[in-house]
């Protein structure tokens, strides 16, 4: 007669096999490392190839692959239970940012490790995170598949440009690869768990003037002058009043403020709760001795929980408007977004980051965009729990060891959980 596998057997298989196994991630990490696959080019075919390879390794997966447009394709890995329940999706996007100037870094920026970090290109942004997914997905298959429901992996192309050909382009097409919940592997740490996103708005504001010689200064009207004025006036949405709406997810930002500021920064916490606005390009003018006829700036203001697009939107108009020769233009928006932070699957991955880690986590919001605000607009509730980034965007980005093997534990032991106790 067969022994009867309890949840508590089942978690200890799980927990036997990370303990032989978990430092695969690193190969893995690093066969994906080596493969360029940097924006703006988007090309991610040999990424997918690789994943596709990687993934073929899982005992009864299913591999498919979406092409949205060339060269950017999708990889879905779907690994069934044994039983029904729910759906877990698995996140991550396969390119990265630019490599830009190679002569700063001191180690192969296509993957090195030494002692205990692991350097290179996008592996915390975040080849490291598929790498953990994909370990922690055949940890779940190697001992049985014994959940309920189904694991599914969407690595995506054309996240670090916003998503529209990536995970968009999924959960509009694929409906297996929306799930009930989600979790992300991007950029982060495994101490800092993100339960929601600022929203943003991207303008380009034109000021028209009239040109003329410096020397007759009084026949001319300046562009410069006036597009320095708006920006003057745009300051102001840095004291936007901020709504009540979701706003039960202030006291988790003032509660983990400490912790969290540790890791990301002195003031994280007064940007995650307030309006910000970045000025990111300005030009105008030809000559110092004329004056400008034209000027323009570019900007990027982003939004807490509890200001919408359309009150900023709004308020920006107003204040172009009191400038005669003035032009605003919206190039890109998107909502704030959040998940409730007491749903299962972030409780999930908390429980589970206090056994791995031996501390409990910061639950808190992200100054940055992800993939997972897409989830979140299609109704996914979702947590970013992924590796913490050391010279992200520069020269010798890496990683450190431990952290990558703590995560394939947290994604491997999170998803069992989730399934198990919500089926």
């Amino acid at each position: 007669m067969e022994a009867n596998i309890t949840e508590p057997n089942v978690r200890n298989k799980i927990w036997f096999w990370l303990d032989k196994n978990r430092k695969q991630v690193v190969d893995l990490t690093l066969r994906l490392v080596k493969i360029e696959s940097q924006q703006p080019e988007g090309d991610v075919r040999a990424m997918a190839d690789e994943i596709e390879a990687i993934a073929a390794s899982i005992p009864s997966v299913e591999i498919e692959r979406f092409v949205s447009k060339e060269p950017v394709h999708n990889v879905v890995v779907r690994l069934r239970g044994n039983r029904p329940g729910k759906r877990l999706i698995l996140n991550g996007h396969m390119d990265t940012f630019p490599a830009g100037d190679l002569s700063g870094w001191t180690r192969d920026p296509k993957g090195e490790v030494d002692g205990d970090k692991a350097y290179g290109l996008g592996i915390s942004d975040m080849k490291g995170g598929i790498a953990a997914s994909l370990l922690a997905m055949k940890c779940l298959a190697d001992t049985g598949a014994d959940f309920p429901g189904e694991i599914v992996g969407t690595f995506v192309g054309d996240e670090e440009t916003m998503g529209v050909l990536g995970t968009q382009y999924l959960l509009d097409s694929v409906p297996h690869a929306k799930g009930d919940a989600m979790i992300s592997g991007d950029v982060g740490s495994p101490h800092i768990l993100r339960f929601g996103e600022k929203g943003m708005i991207w303008a380009k504001v034109t000021a028209n003037g009239k040109s003329t010689h410096a020397a007759h200064v009084h026949r001319g009207e300046s562009a410069i002058e006036k597009l320095t004025a708006v920006m003057d006036s745009f300051k102001s949405l840095r004291s936007f009043p901020v709504g009540n709406t979701g706003n039960n997810v202030v006291p988790f930002i003032d509660q983990w403020s400490e912790k969290s500021e540790r890791m990301s920064g002195k003031g994280e916490t007064d940007v995650l709760k307030n309006v910000t606005i970045t000025f990111g390009t300005i030009d105008g003018g030809r000559l110092s001795n004329l004056v400008a006829d034209r000027a323009k700036f570019t900007c990027d203001v982003r939004l807490p929980v509890g200001v919408s697009v359309a009150q900023i939107e709004a308020e920006m108009n107003r204040i172009c408007q009191d400038f005669d020769g003035v032009e605003l233009e919206i190039t890109r928006r998107y909502e704030p977004s959040w998940t409730a932070p007491d749903h299962p699957v972030i409780e999930a991955v908390r429980q589970n980051c206090i056994e791995v880690l031996g501390q409990e986590p910061a639950v808190t919001m992200r100054v940055g965009a992800s993939d997972a605000r897409l989830y979140r607009y299609a109704g996914v509730p979702v947590v970013v729990c992924g590796l913490m980034a050391h010279n992200l965007g520069t020269a010798d980005e890496y990683i450190m060891l431990d952290e990558l093997y703590s995560l394939v534990d947290i994604f491997a032991l999170s998803a069992h959980d989730y399934l198990v106790k919500n089926a």
